[in-house]
Parts: structure tokens; sequence; C-alpha cells
């Protein structure tokens, strides 16, 4: 059970390196977060699978923590990205 749960772990991992080449390969901020936000998740999968297949349970709190760092990064986006919109619109200029 140790070595398939280390096998998905690894398979886990790939798809994370394809993720990485999704954030230098896409132009727009969004897709970069969402890429960013891809490779936290595929992280904390494999945290949780080391954790069970190693019988360490504190991995699991290092997994918690890393999908609580995620979250607060895709708020944090958000957040940047409205308030940049509204300052863009008041410096346009006004007509008349």
């Amino acid at each position: 059970m140790t070595s398939f749960l280390v096998g998905i772990a690894g398979f886990v991992l790939g798809t994370a390196i394809f993720g990485l080449f999704g954030i230098f390969l896409r132009p727009g901020g969004t897709d970069r977060l969402m890429a960013a936000q891809l490779i936290g998740t595929d992280s904390i999968a494999i945290l949780l699978l080391l954790s069970v297949a190693t019988e360490i349970p504190p991995i699991v709190d290092v997994a918690l923590m890393l999908a609580l760092l995620a979250a607060f990064a895709a708020v944090a986006f958000i957040k940047s990205a409205t308030s940049g919109a509204n300052i863009s619109d008041a410096e346009e200029p006004r007509g008349g």
C-alpha cells in the first residue's frame, strides 16, 4: 500500500510540473494565479499522500497550513485586481 501511495504522489508531482509550465507560458495574471493554485493543490495532495504512506501525522499540519496560505493568496490577488480596476477608472481624464 505504501508503494502505491508514493506512486500516486509521484503522479501528482508530474501534474504539478505541467502546472509550472502553465505559469511560465500564460500571459495573463489570472491564468498564472490559477496555475499557482493548481500547484498549491497538488502540493497539498502530495503531502497528504506522503503523510499516510510514511505514517507521520505532522505532515498533515503542514498541508493544512499550505492550504490556508493558498486561500490567502487567492484573496489577496482578487483584492489587488479589483482595487487596481478602481484606480485606473479614477485616473481616466474626464471630458468637458
